[in-house]
């Protein structure tokens, strides 16, 4: 074998929720037998070196040990960590050009994908952002396991090229008839494609007997982007509420859809026959989940419960039994709609907007002020369970609702209930006059529902009339409502008026408003 010219193949490095390109670079020359990977690779692209070899070899090719030469391999710039086993196939492609093994011009593809022993592509994690990438750069395509290809399709404009092993590849790029597990440009599964079909809710609210209140506070909610504390009973419904939560929200937009399957692709978290994800998140961590699987961070900087719930739900049932520490490390998400985490290795933001569903019986054996059970806990042992929800976190829930115990009469009802699809055609109108109130009045601004309004525009979207000041003014002044609850307030009354298709806000809207924020919590 001659000694070839050094090698560059492009492929890329995750870094949160972006993507930074990689130059791949190979160098034969002579010397002492050696394989070396440099460029900052952790410990699974150093065990690539491995993997490349078994399935060079079985692939019918020489691989780096086979010959008395010294192989470098450069992953560039030095400066980014490279993790995973997507470097594989550019590995092993960058040695094959210097090696002189096969010729092709790779200025016009991107890389990614683990190989096998038997030289078998495996699938790999954040295609999605890779592909977005690709299109960034000029790339043409982008060649990824055939598990990943109908993710890369998502994104218009790059040519999708998926080879089931490393002999198919070869022949494509050197220009033989392309395999048949490509995909090639305009398959049809783009994010609009009927070939993705809209799953049904899990729950359904006509199949919830009562809870009048509760649902209409929950449509508030997901009209105007609230979040919501229940407190009730154990078994009066309040997980089945949160579920069915869910199945009223409105519907994703495309921008939507392909935001919130960037963070499950960077996760490796979505089908690979149906990638994009047109339903709602809706994450419902256990309550011993530690701060990092809740906020994010840990080995990787890796997003947390709060970042996958993005665009959707957050529900946390047995609220106060979450860790302290955890549950504080809510309040920058729930205020901003994003998270950041700052680490030894390295910061990083991710989004965070999504609303918050929070049950909580109301002491630990549940039956606090029930009117037909007695409540069997003792003083200090209910002001250390309340002691667990600070002030600072239940200001910052919009609205606070009982779920009572329902009678046997209500369950077993013949009265037929609102369905969850006829609540989500009013909630989506509602939201429809928020996006187009903000997207006149609002020059590049970014607030979508009344849930994110700034004070500057809660004084100027949310004016009340002179008896309803009144009423505002005894709620700071004798019932110690704080700045925040006074603006949320506010919020919750605009999100009503817009669910009524009213233009102003009047009193009762502002004491639904107070209703709903303050409680019995």
């Amino acid at each position: 074998m001659s000694q070839g010219k050094p090698s560059r193949v492009y492929s890329a490095a995750i870094t949160g929720l972006d993507a930074q390109l990689v130059e791949v670079e190979a160098d034969v020359s002579v010397g002492l037998n050696s394989f070396q990977i440099v460029g900052l690779p952790d410990q699974t692209v150093e065990e690539a070196k491995e993997r490349i070899s078994s399935a060079l070899k079985n692939s019918g090719f020489k691989h780096p040990r086979a010959f008395n030469k010294r192989t470098v391999i450069n992953l560039a710039p030095a400066d980014i960590k490279k993790e995973g086993g997507m470097y594989d196939l550019p590995l092993a492609l960058s040695f094959l050009l210097a090696s002189d093994q096969t010729r092709f011009d790779p200025e016009e593809y991107l890389f990614a994908g683990e190989l096998a022993l038997n030289g078998a592509l495996r699938p790999t994690r954040g295609v999605l952002l890779l592909t977005l990438l690709a299109k960034q750069k000029g790339i043409r395509a982008i060649i990824v396991p055939p598990q990943n290809k109908y993710e890369a399709r998502l994104v218009e404009g790059v040519d999708v090229i998926a080879p089931k092993n490393l002999n198919d590849l070869i022949d494509f790029l050197e220009g033989r008839p392309m395999m048949r597990s490509s995909v090639p440009q305009g398959d049809g599964r783009g994010p609009t494609s009927p070939i993705f079909p809209m799953p049904d809710p899990e729950m359904d609210m006509c199949n919830i007997s009562g809870q009048q209140t509760a649902k209409q506070a929950l449509e508030i909610a997901a009209a105007g982007g609230h979040n919501v504390l229940m407190q009730g009973p154990p078994g009066s419904g309040k997980t089945i509420l949160a579920k069915a939560f869910a199945g009223i929200l409105p519907r994703m937009t495309n921008e939507e859809m392909l935001e919130v399957t960037k963070l499950y692709s960077v996760t490796g978290n979505i089908d690979p026959k149906n990638p994009l994800l047109r339903v709602r998140p809706f994450r419902a961590p256990h309550h011993s989940s530690s701060a990092a699987a809740l906020i994010g961070g840990g080995a990787g900087l890796k997003p947390g419960e709060i970042t996958l719930a993005h665009r959707g739900v957050l529900f946390l049932d047995e609220f106060p039994e979450f860790h302290r520490d955890v549950l504080e490390a809510l309040r920058q998400p729930l205020e901003s709609g994003s998270i950041s985490i700052a680490r030894a290795k390295g910061q990083i933001s991710f989004p965070a907007k999504f609303i918050l569903i929070a049950a909580a019986n109301p002491c630990p054996c549940g039956f606090l002020n029930d009117p037909e059970k007695s409540c069997a806990c003792y003083g200090l042992q209910l002001q250390r369970y309340r002691k667990k929800l600070s002030g600072p976190i239940v200001d910052r829930i919009d609205i606070k609702i009982d779920v009572p115990h329902q009678k046997y009469a209500t369950l077993t009802s013949a009265h037929i209930e609102e369905s969850s699809e006829t609540m989500r055609v009013r909630i989506e109108k509602a939201r429809k006059i928020q996006r187009d109130r903000f997207s006149k009045n609002e020059r590049g601004g970014k607030t979508f529902s009344n849930s994110e309004m700034t004070i500057m525009q809660v004084k100027k979207y949310c004016a009340v009339p002179r008896d309803a000041e009144c009423i505002l003014q005894k709620a700071i002044d004798k019932d110690r409502l704080s700045a925040r609850s006074y603006h949320k307030v506010l919020k919750l009354a605009r999100t009503i008026a817009d669910l009524a298709g009213r233009t102003t806000i009047n009193t009762q809207d502002v004491l639904g408003a107070l209703k709903f924020n303050s409680g019995n919590l």
